[in-house]
């Protein structure tokens, strides 16, 4: 008997696109984040957000984006940003009613890039 995947117990693709897609609804329409994806292609974001969850989760997909700090060298993220992201992510696995247990490992795999999320191009000189 094989034991189900957190992959499985989210949804598979579908179920983690639908988070994917109301967190970054929810995003949009926040007054400190929302400014960040103004010139954003959210459909490339939203796609490889899901690859990434759906990879991190156990699932067939692949997150083959470029370096997420490659990726985000350029948007001034403070510690107060990604703290406020997290809060919308938990609310948006609260929507699907993720339970909790499954709600920390989703938040954990996100919550190990904050220092690349952070970074800054003066960085990479040092």
């Amino acid at each position: 008997m094989t034991q189900e995947t957190l992959y499985d117990r989210l949804g598979g693709y579908d179920g983690i696109r639908a988070v994917v897609d109301d967190f970054y609804d929810r995003l949009l329409g926040d007054d400190q984040l929302g400014p960040f994806f103004a010139n954003a292609d959210m459909e490339r974001l939203r796609t490889t957000q899901a690859d990434f969850l759906c990879e991190a989760a156990g699932g067939p997909e692949t997150y083959d984006a470029g370096p997420i700090r490659e990726a985000h060298l350029h948007v001034p993220f403070s510690p107060a940003h990604i703290q406020r992201a997290v809060d919308l992510l938990y609310e948006s696995l609260a929507e699907f009613n993720v339970p909790e247990a499954d709600a920390e490992i989703v938040v954990q795999a996100v919550a190990e890039y904050e220092q690349d999320l952070l970074a800054r191009p003066e960085d990479e000189n040092q």
